[in-house]
């Protein structure tokens, strides 16, 4: 797998939390969980620096709003991958930013993880790029020069 990113999961339901975290770890990727607005914002502000967030709107604490414009204050904007059970946010332009929205339903595991691996490539080209690079060996590159 990529070198390890590091997402930030933010549900009110800590069934759903360990869920993703299961999940998204298996994926290879490290996790931290947030039960609370607060949490959020302090693990935003943290150094331990998490790559993309997962954000259940109705997660107590603070007004969504608030999370997201904090997320994109950043020195370097952090991705949000939006998980709510209703699509109504998506009528408010100020949701669409650097956001994706996956409704929350039993069955879209997979779509979550697509969207997700999406976000990290378009916010991280770097890394992946990097990546690509260092899983080819020397070999290859010659071969590409001839």
């Amino acid at each position: 797998m990529r070198a390890p990113f590091t997402i930030l999961i933010a549900d009110r339901n800590r069934y759903v939390r360990e869920f993703l975290r299961r999940e998204l770890t298996g994926e290879g990727y490290q996790v931290m969980l947030a039960k609370s607005g607060q949490e959020v914002l302090e693990l935003i502000d943290d150094r331990k620096h998490a790559d993309l967030l997962i954000l259940d709107l109705d997660v107590p604490g603070v007004k969504e709003l608030s999370i997201l414009e904090k997320a994109e204050e950043r020195v370097s904007p952090l991705p949000v991958v939006v998980h709510s059970f209703s699509s109504d946010y998506l009528e408010d332009p100020s949701y669409l930013r650097p956001r994706a929205f996956v409704e929350k339903m039993g069955t879209n595991i997979d779509y979550l993880k697509r969207v997700v691996l999406e976000m990290l490539e378009k916010f991280y080209p770097i890394r992946f790029n990097a990546e690509s690079h260092m899983e080819r060996g020397p070999d290859d590159e010659e071969m590409d020069l001839k």
